[in-house]
Formats: C-alpha cells, sequence, structure tokens
C-alpha cells in the first residue's frame, strides 16, 4: 500500500468511526503522517475465525473497536438472515474489560436495526452464563464480547449459534463473508432503542442449575480460597457456593473486584508466573483444603493444593491433573455417555473412560468441538476447562467445575484423603501421566510459521533420547479429525511419550504439548517414576527448542 492509499485509507476510517476515543487516536496517528504504526492499523483487517475476534483495543482495521465490531456484528445478522433465522433471538453477555459494554450495545443495535431481537444480559456476568442463556432462551445465536484471560489492553467476540456451542467451518468463513461484503458502517442501521435488557431470571436459572452437578447429600465442608483474577466470577461463584452450602470461600480481596487494567498481575491467567502469588499468600493465612481461581470471564477453573514439599507451600494442579481427577469423581458418581478431550490433553482420561466402561473420543483443540460430541457427559481441555454439565452449558464452565472439585475434596476430606491422594491412585492404577508445555510468546509472526516450517521440513527422528515412531501432520487430517496447523509425534523408547506442535488460536503464542507415561506399580515407586518424568520432559522441551530453531 503506498503512503497515499494509507492516508486515504485511514481518512476514510476515520470519517466512519463511530467511537470519539479511537476518532482521536486515529486523528492524532494522522497528524503524525504515514507512519509504522499507522501502517500497522491497516495492514489488513482482523479475521473472523472460529474464535470469532481477539485484539488489542484502539483504532483501525487491525485493532479491536467498535467499527470492528459493528462490522462483525453485521455480518453475523447478515449470516443469521440467509438461514431463515430472521426475527430470532440473539442474546448479548459481556465481561467487565475495556469497552465490552459498549461493544455489546452496539451488537445489540446491529441485531435489532437488523430485524433480529436483542437482549443483553443485564451486566458483565461469567461466559456460562450467556453460553446457559442460548439454549434456555431458545435464542438463534449469542454472542459473548470477552478476551478471557488475555492482557488487559485486548478485548474479543465470541460467536454461539443456537445449540449453545461456539462457531466452526463453516459457519465461521461464511460470516467473515458477510463481514467483508459490508462497504460502510453507514449501510448497517443501528438504532437507539428497541432491544431488551434482560433481568436476573437468567443468572437464577444458571444458579438453579448448577446444583445439578452435585450429588445430593454429598460433603460439603472443603474450606476454600478463591479468586477472581479481576473479572467477573466472584459473585456467581459465592452464589453457587452458598446454594450449595459449601462454607464461604476465603477472597483473594485485592483480585476480587472486576478491574479491566488487571493491577495485580502481568497476564490475568492463572497458568501465568506470578498470577497466583496472592492466591497463595491467603491461603498461607486462613490454611483451607484448596484454592480455586477462575480467569476473568470465569469460564475456567485453576485449582491448587497444599504441598509441603514445594516453596511456598502451596502446588498448582495441571489442567490435566484437575482434568483426571474430575473425570474420576465423575465415575465414582455413576456417570455414562462419553468423556471427551482435545487432542492437546492427558491420555489419561482415555485409560480412565475404557476402565469404566464409559465412551471416549478425542476431538480438535477448543470447546467448539468438545462440545460437539454426540452423548457428551464430560468434556476437558488442559487449559484449565471443564464442561461437567454439558445439558446446560455446552462450553467450558469455571463456576460448575469448581462446585465439583470441591464436592470432591469434601468427599476426600471425610475420609481423610486429599486430591493428591486420589491422583497417586490414578497413577498406580494406570501409569503416571505427566504432562508439560513449552510455550513461546512471540512478537513477530513469523517466529511461529517459521518454527513449524522447520519442524516440517526437518521433522525430528528422536526426543530425550526417546525415537519418534510416528510423525503427523495435521494440516492433512486424519481418521478421526478435520485438518488443523498442528504436528503430532509420538515417541518410544524406554517410556511412551506424545509431542503436539501448533499455534495458539488467540494469542500470539507457538505452544507445544508434551506428554510422557512412566509405569508405576506401587505408590512407593511414585517419587522416583516422577523425578523420571520430569527429567523427560526437559529433555524433551531442549531438543524439541532445537528442532524448532527457537
Amino acid at each position: 500500500m503506498t503512503q497515499d492509499d494509507l492516508l486515504t485509507r485511514a481518512q476514510a476510517w476515520l470519517a466512519e468511526d463511530p467511537d470519539p476515543e479511537t476518532r482521536d487516536e486515529l486523528a492524532a496517528l494522522l497528524d503524525a503522517g504515514p507512519t509504522d504504526e499507522l501502517a500497522a492499523r491497516f495492514a489488513g483487517t482482523l479475521q473472523f475465525g472460529t474464535a470469532g475476534l481477539r485484539g488489542e483495543i484502539g483504532a483501525g482495521p487491525m485493532r479491536m473497536n467498535r467499527s470492528v465490531v459493528i462490522r462483525a456484528a453485521a455480518g453475523l445478522a447478515a449470516y443469521l438472515r440467509a438461514k431463515g433465522q430472521e426475527g430470532g433471538l440473539v442474546v448479548i453477555g459481556y465481561d467487565a474489560r475495556y469497552k465490552s459494554a459498549d461493544f455489546a450495545r452496539d451488537t445489540a443495535a446491529v441485531m435489532t436495526g437488523a430485524g433480529l431481537r436483542a437482549a443483553l444480559l443485564p451486566r458483565p456476568l461469567p461466559t456460562p452464563v450467556l453460553a446457559y442463556a442460548i439454549r434456555h432462551l431458545g435464542a438463534v445465536a449469542g454472542v459473548e464480547v470477552t478476551a478471557s484471560h488475555n492482557p488487559p489492553r485486548d478485548n474479543g467476540y465470541k460467536v454461539y449459534l443456537g445449540d449453545g456451542s461456539q462457531i466452526v467451518p463453516p459457519a465461521d468463513a461464511e460470516i467473515a463473508a458477510e463481514i467483508d461484503a459490508i462497504r460502510s458502517l453507514h449501510d448497517v442501521p443501528r438504532p437507539e432503542a428497541g432491544w431488551e435488557t434482560l433481568g436476573d431470571e437468567v443468572l437464577n436459572a444458571y444458579l438453579e442449575r448448577t446444583d445439578a452437578v452435585l450429588t445430593s447429600g454429598s460433603p460439603r465442608t472443603a474450606r476454600t480460597v478463591y479468586t477472581a483474577m479481576h473479572g467477573v466470577g466472584k459473585d456467581v461463584l459465592t452464589a453457587a457456593f452458598a446454594r450449595a452450602g459449601f462454607p464461604p470461600p476465603a477472597l483473594v480481596a485485592a483480585q476480587a473486584e472486576p478491574d479491566p487494567a488487571f493491577p495485580t498481575v502481568a497476564f490475568p491467567n492463572p497458568e501465568e508466573p506470578g498470577a497466583m502469588d496472592l492466591a497463595f499468600e491467603a491461603a498461607r493465612a486462613v490454611d483451607p483444603d484448596l484454592v480455586i481461581a477462575n480467569d476473568p470471564d470465569a469460564d475456567r477453573c485453576a485449582v491448587a493444593v497444599p504441598d509441603a514439599s514445594v516453596v511456598g507451600g502451596w502446588r498448582m494442579l495441571r489442567g490435566d491433573e484437575v482434568g483426571a481427577l474430575l473425570a474420576a469423581h465423575l465415575v465414582h458418581k455413576g456417570a455414562t455417555g462419553v468423556f471427551a478431550e482435545s487432542i492437546v490433553s492427558s491420555s489419561l482420561l482415555g485409560r480412565i473412560a475404557e476402565a469404566a466402561g464409559v465412551g471416549y473420543e478425542e476431538t480438535l483443540t477448543g470447546f467448539k468441538w468438545i462440545a460437539r460430541v454426540e452423548g457428551l457427559r464430560y468434556g476437558y481441555e488442559e487449559a484449565l476447562g471443564y464442561c461437567v454439565d454439558p445439558e446446560g452449558v455446552r462450553d467450558k464452565d469455571g463456576i460448575t467445575a469448581a462446585l465439583l472439585v470441591t464436592e470432591l475434596a469434601s468427599v476426600l476430606k471425610e475420609q481423610g484423603r486429599t486430591l493428591t491422594d486420589l491422583l497417586d491412585d490414578l497413577a498406580v492404577a494406570h501409569g503416571l501421566h505427566a504432562t508439560d508445555q513449552l510455550s513461546v510468546r512471540v512478537e513477530d509472526l513469523s517466529v511461529i510459521a517459521n518454527a513449524m516450517t522447520a519442524l516440517r521440513e526437518r521433522p525430528p527422528v528422536s526426543l530425550a533420547g526417546l525415537t519418534v515412531v510416528s510423525a503427523e501432520d495435521l494440516t492433512k487430517g486424519t481418521e478421526s479429525l478435520p485438518p488443523t496447523d498442528g504436528l503430532r509425534y509420538h515417541l518410544e523408547g524406554d517410556y511412551k511419550a506424545r509431542v503436539i506442535v501448533r499455534p495458539s488460536g488467540t494469542e500470539p503464542k507457538l505452544k507445544c504439548y508434551l506428554e510422557v507415561v512412566v509405569p508405576v506399580a506401587a505408590s512407593v515407586d511414585l517419587a522416583p517414576a516422577r523425578a523420571t518424568a520430569n527429567e523427560v520432559l526437559v529433555a524433551i522441551k531442549r531438543d524439541l527448542s532445537a528442532a524448532a530453531g527457537l
């Protein structure tokens, strides 16, 4: 794009921008002339895909702003009308990030102007409440304005269809085509009123539904420390715990209320280093049975347990460990149906399902795929996402997952046991399934592309002394999986291992998911097995980094 083209395009965008803040921002950039920053804002458009939209807030088509959201809403409305859904209900939720309420209102206005009915949730609420509301209200689609656990400067736009699940191909491409067909915002009707703002009826119905994940009469004695990570989870989670009869969680006060600046954490994600420090500090003061954290939109649930062997006395469980614990608990409760997980999650779930005689299925990454498994009873993903009530919420739900893990901790507490003891039992029964992740955050996306190219052109023949016995390029798909950008290696030697490499769908990251399985004959073998597994995982990270040129 020439400098003249850049300035012409930016001036045209400025003329349509309905937001005084981004208009001022873009006007200042224009005053500075055709800078690299201006060029970056107009290098293309944010791409609408199966994660919807997600990006940094700011002016221009490569940022999240009201102009981009209005176009996305208009594209979704056109898609729904083309599918014969004119007059159908679209329910809209939002978190407490910068601009979330504005984006939600703009969406309601666009839907109303397009001849659809729109209903806004009454205030910032957890994403699972929106996912529940879609089916509860008989909506034809839902929109959640959230960037989940991304940095404070980001926001996003997640789309669900009437089955309550996030969109998958080809719907994403069809909606994107409708967005691309919009020439001017002046062509998009946006009335000042005409949509409904819901009361608390939907939230109350969701809370009534949360009771369904618990067994009537089960122990409710486990004590918790809870952090909302500056997000929207606190009021809903504490209400759900009160309904269930659990002791009130001790709150991490500095992180309890919504704050889009996320002042106490570098990244508002329980998996990130340092994010749980305040929760662990609170736990050392009150000595609970477990620590629970939600991410900012409360669709994920993190769990930590006492561990005298680590500095500070508390250890975050990996998502795969919580996934296995919840599966074992559901099996014990007599759950039937299909247990499902994504390909990047631990193979331990398959072994638990096989031993219990329940169905098992593996899907591509993301709950948009897990939620669509026929006969689903339980689904999880290693990134702290758990679907424990698919009839209520066909998505990950950090509130009901927190209830279920606290029930499990209570049951074990009554037996004089802990979540760690149950993990040990599972390792003895099925082998120690140790997982880890090599995650590389980049500024330059070409680093990710170059790493994937290097691995495709020169696939490793061994990692950590284990032979690569199969190397799959998942862009070609498999018998059971549609194509996706990823690589999967199976390794054998003294131990079996698995590695999956893929670009993140929501962040500028390359993610490598590692698993090693070490046989365990008895509980006395657990400590050396964990030491061995850790050594193998460290070596796989080292060798994989070298092979990918990272």
